[in-house]
């Protein structure tokens, strides 16, 4: 695999001098999930009364639309689409993102929140679903003032990056973020600590597998935090096999379009995620967040002949990433942006960009975003830039080369 040290020692460059840049007015959030706020009764209770909490329902969600070029620039390892190997903002020309719908309930002890997505980024973001529909759906039940159950499915908690573009500040988005985990299925305990320490344990469907468990395995997950008025930092994990056993006696053979036998079926080890997400205000107008993320995969097991099967003596496939989100407010109505990332995969991990004869390699990417905000439309003008270790895209010419620079021009609406 090339290594790309000027590139390394340019994104390092780049993001000090950046640190320079945005400050967001709330501490950043490690999730979209609602936090649900229920209000007291507007008169004070007699003497000798408990105080009575007064149910709620609110109704939120946003709308969003962008033009996309990549400069006649293609990528063979995203079904030769005209953008990177990430998630969204990846059709050519003027297009759709997805309509957000989010209603939400908050009673005295229990409620619930349900949130739709009508549109390619909506069914992007719920691509382990056939409805392809819903985001989150699910019930909470306050066991006390610190505890909370939730149960449905949910947005991840992990990362600094969501799915809806209303709190993303960049319109596209990264590569940690596209193949870490979109939305789980299970039991969550959310934890209040005090102090500003939170946590949260889990256990769930394997990723993304959110109608029901087609492979019964169990994946699970934690989390703990800290946040204050300056901002906050999160550690999250994961850790379970995500898709199952072979079992004798299953049909061992891959086959083609036609159902021709073309080889053995694997299928792999358990997964285990660990992520740190954090974000500070450094001063009225600057602020600057941070991802990093490790995922290994283990070999599992293969079938080597009809009804035999055996455990496999490959090496784990890994990524690891590392992004810094430095911003700059402007003025009230603007401010400027940007995410330095860099991804590295092994052991053919994912396969979504060009790899060395070791299956290793890597890319870094530099998103330089806007956002011009009047009332509640933002539009996000977006310059970015991708370079791989090894070829992975073809430019204008058809000519292999290491580079994508793209173009986003986003209007998002929420309300």
């Amino acid at each position: 695999m090339k290594t790309n040290i000027l590139s390394i020692a340019t994104l390092l460059g780049v993001c000090l001098i950046s640190t320079a840049g945005y400050s967001q007015q709330e501490p950043v959030l490690a999730s979209t999930e609602k936090v649900t706020t229920v209000p007291a009764t507007e008169t004070e209770p007699a003497e000798g009364e408990e105080e009575e909490q007064e149910a709620s329902f609110s109704f939120s969600g946003s709308i969003d639309t962008y033009f996309h070029s990549a400069f006649g620039t293609t990528n063979p390892y995203y079904g030769g689409a005209n953008a990177p190997s990430t998630s969204f903002a990846d059709l050519r020309g003027f297009g759709l993102g997805m309509a957000n719908l989010i209603a939400s309930y908050s009673g005295e002890k229990a409620g619930f929140t349900a949130d739709l997505v009508f549109g390619p980024r909506g069914r992007a973001a719920v691509f382990g679903s056939d409805q392809g529909i819903i985001n989150q759906m699910y019930a909470y039940y306050n066991l006390s003032d610190k505890v909370t159950l939730n149960f449905g499915q949910f947005n991840t908690f992990l990362g600094y990056e969501v799915i809806s573009p209303a709190v993303n500040f960049h319109y596209s988005t990264s590569y940690m973020f596209s193949y870490g985990p979109f939305n789980h299925s299970g039991l969550r305990a959310d934890f209040d600590l005090g102090g500003g320490m939170v946590a949260k344990l889990a256990v769930m469907n394997p990723t993304d597998l959110v109608e029901f468990n087609p492979v019964n395995t169990y994946t699970f997950g934690a989390q703990v935090g800290h946040s204050n008025d300056a901002g906050g930092i999160w550690l999250n994990f994961l850790y379970g096999d995500q898709d199952g056993s072979l079992k004798v006696g299953d049909d061992p053979y891959v086959r083609d379009e036609d159902g021709n036998e073309i080889g053995f079926i694997t299928s792999s080890g358990s997964l285990f995620q660990a992520d740190l997400t954090a974000g500070w205000n450094l001063g009225e107008k600057f602020y600057i967040g941070v991802n990093t993320t490790y995922q290994t995969v283990a070999s599992g097991e293969a079938f080597i002949a009809e009804g035999d099967i055996e455990d496999s003596n490959a090496d784990a496939s890994t990524f690891m990433g590392f992004a810094l989100y430095p911003k700059v407010s402007l003025s009230e109505s603007f401010g400027l942006g940007l995410r330095a990332e860099y991804l590295s995969v092994t052991n053919g991990h994912l396969g979504i960009f060009g790899l060395d004869a070791d299956g290793d390699g890597s890319v870094m990417a530099y998103t330089l975003s806007g956002n011009y905000t009047v009332g509640n439309l933002t539009f996000i003008p977006e310059f970015r830039i991708d370079m791989t270790s090894e070829d992975s895209f073809l430019d204008a010419d058809n000519k292999a080369t290491s580079m994508m620079p793209s173009l986003n021009l986003a209007a998002v609406y929420k309300f």
